[in-house]
């Protein structure tokens, strides 16, 4: 496995449905406890997360793809 520093700002969606399912409602479900908690990295991981779940494309699986 390598780790290709280029396709890492390379956009290509490479999440299939149900793993941007999963990362939207992971996000979410992180935003709302970090309000609760005033947790601000839970804040940034549940704002990645949301983000890539909406928009298809994680830049680290894009840098460990062959």
């Amino acid at each position: 496995m390598s780790f290709d520093y280029k396709r890492l700002f390379k956009f290509e969606l490479n999440l299939d449905d149900k793993q941007k399912k999963y990362r939207l409602y992971g996000g979410v479900a992180a935003l709302l406890v970090s309000v609760f908690t005033a947790s601000i990295p839970l804040l940034l991981i549940g704002l990645a997360m949301t983000a890539m779940g909406y928009s298809g494309w994680c830049p680290i699986c894009s840098a460990l793809q062959k």
